[in-house]
């Protein structure tokens, strides 16, 4: 090899390094401004354990991981929520899905059902000096508002049991779960309600009395689940298969055993619980038969059950509308799909 083709040579490769190290640059600076510019992506939502997987995801980057930015806004109370979705003012609403067939029905807006959640893991809480349903006779009864998922479910129990709302006791509506445990704590009046932990197990600390949970009292329910607007799921199905991705990842880290002690730990933090109640939220949250449901699936026996029970109470025994018309599952089925196991 002569002095000339070795000095040429030597050009090429000096070239080639510098055009392979300007790539390098140039995907690490894509890289780069990706982290640096997720998607935003705003949720509302009420409080309780139901969140304890959004919470997960933001807390331990399975959101930012599938290039996310989750910001979460606390409702206080169902008309709230069901208007800031329709007006676009979020693009998620993490609450209990009767919102959306309320939403559709009442409404006439296209909200549709994306993924499930849990049964919300409510239970009929009343004042330490009440010891049965029938004792909430002449007494006042506290909802969110008087047509949402959880007044419809106390209504229907306390049915079950002979007493009728108007009738044989007054529906106050004064919030959601958080600010209903406030006032059951300040008001004796306040009778009862539907309180979901980790406020139900303080009330029970505080000696409130437990009389059910609503899946044993009236049998499987759909409660808490996701739904969205459909023109925004339509023209953002990757932003929100993401979105799904991230939260059935947060879901599995928290329902696996191996993490116990960390989800209790997070749950005491993440929620500001005392060591014992945190013990309790996780036990709620990981039980199997009422806590929160594996991968998020959606129940759709549960969802037929709301859709009979407002049928009933809401519209006077008309016949229940499918439950096909309220939701669409196939960006959870794509995004599970490629999660995998």
């Amino acid at each position: 090899m002569n002095a000339e083709t070795h000095i040429m040579e030597t050009r090429i490769v000096a070239t080639a390094v510098a055009i392979l190290s300007t790539a390098a640059t140039l995907l690490a600076l894509v890289s780069s401004g990706a982290a640096a510019d997720p998607t935003l992506v705003r949720v509302k939502l009420f409080g309780g354990l139901s969140n304890l997987p959004i919470f997960a995801g933001q807390a331990k980057a399975f959101f930012a991981r599938q290039g996310l930015r989750v910001e979460i806004e606390q409702t206080p109370d169902s008309d709230v929520l069901r208007k800031g979705l329709a007006d676009g003012a979020f693009e998620i609403a993490a609450a209990g899905v009767d919102n959306a067939l309320a939403m559709v029905d009442t409404a006439g807006a296209d909200a549709i059902i994306v993924m499930g959640g849990d049964s919300a893991m409510n239970s009929l809480i009343v004042q330490p000096h009440i010891t049965s349903i029938a004792e909430l006779r002449n007494q006042q009864f506290i909802v969110d508002a008087p047509n949402t998922a959880y007044a419809l479910v106390g209504k229907k129990i306390l049915q079950l049991n002979g007493l009728v709302a108007g009738r044989d006791y007054t529906i106050t509506p004064t919030g959601g779960t958080i600010r209903r445990f406030q006032l059951m704590r300040e008001n004796r009046e306040y009778a009862g309600s539907m309180l979901n932990p980790p406020s139900s197990l303080m009330a029970e600390k505080l000696g409130f009395r437990n009389l059910g949970s609503a899946v044993k009292l009236i049998g499987p329910y759909q409660g808490t689940g996701a739904f969205a607007m459909r023109r925004w799921a339509q023209a953002n199905s990757d932003t929100l298969e993401r979105y799904i991705r991230g939260y059935v990842e947060a879901l599995r880290w928290v329902q696996a055993p191996a993490n116990k002690t960390d989800v209790t730990a997070f749950i005491a933090e993440r929620y500001k619980l005392p060591a014992d109640i945190a013990a309790k939220s996780y036990e709620a949250a990981t039980d199997p038969a009422d806590g929160l449901t594996p991968d998020a699936r959606l129940n759709v026996e549960g969802l037929r059950n709301v859709l009979a029970l407002r049928a009933e109470i809401e519209r006077g025994g008309a016949k229940p509308e499918p439950a096909e018309k309220y939701y669409d599952l196939t960006y959870y089925q794509r995004a599970v799909a490629a999660l995998g196991r």
